[in-house]
């Protein structure tokens, strides 16, 4: 084999791998987002600061992607997009979105004790609702399971902890890929918000004890 033939060899060799992963890539990639309520990072004298641990929420997730879509649409199909054939929104994509908290949250008024949930949003135009749900997520889709909830098509009521009117914003950059993220923490609570295209719909709460 010529040398040409060979470091041609080799270089297929190399990335023959690595463009299999790249095709085998979800096309919604898992996400989180995190805070930490009651954790500090303390000055020292010697210039290392040390931290204190708090105790932590977290939302885990699929993130869609825009791909220039009209996400949420207009009229009769909005929100088809997004969720085309649940009674609800997942708020992200593929397994159900949860909520992970260490601390007691308080939202519109009820409080979520210290656990792992189900999240979604009930989608309607300049009006949604974020639930917090006991519905269990399964991690792969069994459509013999009916104890646990895959994104949100089993999705009933019936195990809803809250449920709570979010605050609607318009961006002034388009956001390509959903995100979760916690804004304005303190410790005595913060706003969890949800960003897609060019829309934010946000909710606070408090930290219980």
């Amino acid at each position: 084999m010529s040398g040409r033939l060979i470091v041609l060899a080799t270089v297929l060799a190399m990335t023959g791998p690595l463009v299999l992963a790249q095709s085998r890539r979800p096309p919604s990639p898992a996400g989180a987002s995190a805070a930490e309520i009651g954790g500090k990072m303390t000055p020292t004298s010697g210039g290392e600061p040390v931290y204190t641990r708090g105790k932590w929420i977290e939302v885990t997730y699929g993130r869609p992607i825009k791909r220039g879509r009209d996400v949420f649409g207009s009229g009769a199909s909005y929100g088809k997009v997004a969720n085309p054939d649940a009674p609800v929104w997942r708020a992200g994509a593929n397994v159900s979105t949860q909520l992970k908290t260490e601390v007691a949250l308080v939202i519109n008024g009820k409080t979520v004790p210290p656990g792992t949930y189900t999240m979604f949003i009930d989608l309607k135009p300049n009006n949604w609702t974020l639930i917090v749900s006991r519905w269990k997520a399964q991690a792969d889709y069994d459509p013999n399971n009916k104890t646990e909830i895959w994104g949100a098509y089993d999705y009933t009521p019936d195990k809803d902890v809250v449920r709570a009117p979010m605050k609607l914003e318009t961006l002034p950059h388009s956001h390509e890929e959903l995100s979760w993220e916690f804004l304005d923490v303190t410790d005595a609570g913060g706003t969890l918000a949800i960003m897609w295209d060019k829309t934010m719909a946000s909710v606070p709460f408090k930290a219980g004890t």
